[in-house]
């Protein structure tokens, strides 16, 4: 996965706990993938709300970003857990696919009633948002927020 700055973004859609910060918000979720750790909703649960703003704006774009947004998290997470952080397996990065819409999300479109992506939109839309639309059409996500961020990115669908 190649590395691409993200702004400390926050969505709409994730606006019922981003002022407690009580979720684990895309963009805090894209940089952990990007440096392969896994942080579990306990875990984040036990940050400050400070540690969880800093982990939402730190820069994890270059080598060496990612290098130190690794480190810190492995040492935050040391110091407020008592535990190791676990690795992220092979990161299915579907998101950094620009030539095709991908499969997980077309049918969570239809899931929720919602028209298939065309390649133009998906091209119109940042690494965040496409990212974000792939986590959340992926099990074990919140289904409901997902039709909430195709209206957020496209108006309606």
């Amino acid at each position: 996965m190649k590395p691409v700055a993200v702004a400390p973004v926050f969505f709409a859609f994730e606006s019922d706990f981003v002022d407690s910060l009580r979720c684990i918000p895309m963009v805090v979720r894209y940089k952990l993938d990007t440096c392969g750790i896994k942080l579990k909703l306990p875990e984040w649960v036990k940050l400050t709300v400070a540690d969880k703003a800093r982990l939402a704006e730190q820069l994890c774009h270059t080598s060496a970003e990612i290098n130190q947004y690794r480190l810190d998290l492995i040492e935050l997470v040391l110091l407020r857990c008592q535990h190791r952080v676990s690795e992220l397996g092979v990161v299915d990065a579907t998101w950094d696919v620009l030539n095709q819409v991908p499969d997980e999300v077309q049918q969570k479109a239809v899931e929720w009633a919602c028209n298939p992506l065309t390649i133009q939109q998906w091209l119109q839309l940042d690494v965040l948002q496409r990212f974000a639309l792939v986590k959340l059409s992926r099990s074990g996500h919140e289904g409901r927020n997902f039709p909430r961020a195709i209206r957020e990115f496209f108006g309606s669908l």
